[in-house]
């Protein structure tokens, strides 16, 4: 699933590519696209026509068109699939086009939603008067927004009573750090993933956000990180951050740093990559079996 590098990336997209221009017609050709929007297609698409669509925005891992003169967003979700695109008016269709958007001026391009596995889509919603989508309220801050605040997070790790990667995957805590980026900045601050959170010192915690920001924005640099060819850019291009992850996808492979083959462990239905010499489990850990 898309983390915040690569829907960051699809959000600039669309802030240069659809930002400011008047929606002229929606077509919705799933209705699972739009499922979250409860009124059902036709609503959607009557809502959102005649509309400007107004600065792109994101939090975490959601990302949401406002549209200008109402109080409310189209929110979208890329799901494991889900693709924006912007495409020229007369280029063919994709085969898994779920939504189609023209717009009312003479560029020429529309916006289109594509989804294989149809577990993304848009859906419109009432905004809060900090400007999100009322449903995505609870989201918390993401390392990379200027508010984030570092002690508040800190402290909220200390209180949380769990362990370092399950904290760092809970949005509420905060946002847009999936399970690759995880890996990425634990084995950056040498941290095994099941570190309790209790354990860390305000130094440690701070340390651990900056190699979370670090490896973000090197990501962001690359276009995000794309194992197959569904996360692409609004151009329909992949990010390229995969041939630099030092942990992620790299079992059995040598630490960058020690040499040591790095493991792979089933976790929360989804796989931690470590380095068993760098990211060795602390004292209590190993006290607790």
């Amino acid at each position: 699933m898309p983390e915040l590098p690569e829907v960051e990336v699809v959000r600039r997209g669309l802030q240069r590519w659809v930002s400011g221009r008047t929606i002229a017609e929606v077509r919705v050709l799933h209705p699972r696209a739009v499922r979250r929007h409860i009124a059902g297609a036709g609503d959607f698409a009557a809502r959102l026509k005649g509309h400007s669509v107004g600065i792109a925005r994101r939090r975490g891992k959601y990302l949401w068109l406002p549209l200008a003169d109402t109080d409310s967003s189209v929110l979208g979700h890329l799901g494991m699939s889900g693709q924006l695109l912007v495409q020229p008016e007369d280029a063919a269709d994709e085969k898994h086009l779920r939504i189609r958007i023209s717009f009312d001026d003479s560029l020429g391009t529309e916006l289109r939603f594509v989804d294989q596995r149809t577990f993304g889509g848009l859906s419109l919603h009432d905004n809060t008067p900090d400007g999100l989508p009322d449903v995505i309220a609870h989201i918390a801050r993401d390392p990379l927004d200027p508010a984030f605040d570092d002690d508040a997070f800190h402290a909220a790790l200390r209180a949380k009573r769990t362990t370092v990667k399950r904290a760092l995957l809970d949005q509420s805590l905060i946002s847009g750090v999936g399970n690759i980026y995880a890996d990425e900045a634990l084995w950056r601050a040498r941290l095994h993933y099941e570190r309790p959170t209790a354990s860390l010192t305000r130094p440690r915690s701070a340390e651990l956000l900056g190699h979370i920001r670090d490896v973000m924005n090197a990501a962001l640099a690359a276009g995000g990180t794309s194992f197959d060819s569904l996360y692409v850019n609004v151009n329909g291009e992949s990010g390229y951050f995969d041939r630099s992850l030092d942990a992620y996808g790299r079992e059995g492979e040598p630490c960058r740093r020690c040499g040591t083959p790095m493991r792979r462990r089933p976790w929360m239905n989804r796989s931690s990559y470590f380095c068993p010499r760098c990211q060795r489990p602390s004292r209590a850990q190993r006290a607790g079996g």
